[in-house]
């Protein structure tokens, strides 16, 4: 039993997977910034396919703040790995220090190209991602694919820093690929009628018409940042980006903030995984 606790424990400081459902950490770098982290099962019959990394780490005398968001479908598998291997792929890549907006385009594609070679022992499955880096705690760089989402509070003002790849919007592109958008089955566009993300690592089955190509930002934090939250389609069916960074504003502990998000979320009805990371400034 104690083994089990303190193992828990463990994981719980490095903040990996979704397994624990919660935990958070500290910059050492500056003190005031703090993150925290918070998953939800959602209500279908399928495992938690949410899985998040939350940590800071020293890598050649500086500090990376690594927070990311997997959100997997028809798959746990996926998402397990982009959380074992997504953030060293982005590290390896030599220029990383100088173009990082490069090396995270990069990197992505490399691990998709790994990903649909490996399809035989990983499935057929796929994920969405959001990834943000925090480059000693003054550079925030974000790249994604899907619809999970960054977005940064400034002066109490949401800005959305990821793009949400929704197939509606990607109609031609799809199109000119040989694939197809349809709202049947069910309500919402789906890429060739199953996918209702036009981005995602994986999905062998789909990936003539499916791109992994990420949109990437970069940001400047300054005295003005008051956080980031980084969370799965789960919360953002549910809430706008400025209900979210207002829910937490006043909150100073970021694991509080982080749960009270997916509260907020359940308690309107969201039925599907929630996952979320905040990153605190103040």
């Amino acid at each position: 039993m104690i083994g089990k606790e303190i193992l828990h424990k463990m994981k719980e400081k490095v903040g990996l997977g979704s397994s624990p459902d919660c935990g958070k950490g500290k910059s050492k770098i500056s003190k005031h910034i703090t993150h925290g982290f918070h998953l939800v099962k959602g209500k279908s019959h399928h495992d938690m396919e949410d899985y998040v990394v939350a940590q800071f780490k020293e890598v050649d005398d500086n500090e990376l703040g690594l927070f990311a968001i997997f959100d997997g479908h028809l798959s746990h598998v996926i998402p397990d790995y982009l959380r074992s291997h997504l953030f060293d792929n982005i590290l390896k890549e030599p220029d990383f220090w100088t173009q990082p907006k490069n090396a995270m385009r990069r990197a992505y594609c490399i691990t998709d190209t790994t990903i649909l070679e490996k399809a035989g022992d990983l499935g057929k499955g796929g994920s969405t991602a959001v990834t943000a880096i925090l480059i000693n705690c003054q550079k925030l760089v974000v790249a994604n694919v899907g619809d999970s989402r960054a977005v940064i509070c400034k002066n109490g003002v949401a800005k959305q820093l990821s793009v949400d790849h929704e197939p509606s919007m990607e109609r031609e592109e799809i199109e000119n690929r040989g694939g197809f958008v349809s709202n049947f089955p069910g309500d919402v566009p789906r890429v060739d009628g199953q996918l209702a993300v036009a981005r995602a690592f994986g999905d062998k089955s789909l990936k003539e018409h499916l791109s992994s190509e990420p949109d990437v930002a970069m940001e400047m934090i300054d005295d003005d940042t008051d956080c980031i939250i980084l969370a799965s389609d789960g919360l953002w069916k549910v809430m706008s980006n400025q209900e979210a960074v207002d829910a937490v504003k006043n909150i100073k502990d970021a694991l509080s903030a982080a749960k009270r998000l997916t509260e907020e979320a359940l308690n309107r009805k969201s039925s599907d995984d929630i996952s979320c990371v905040v990153v605190k400034f103040q």
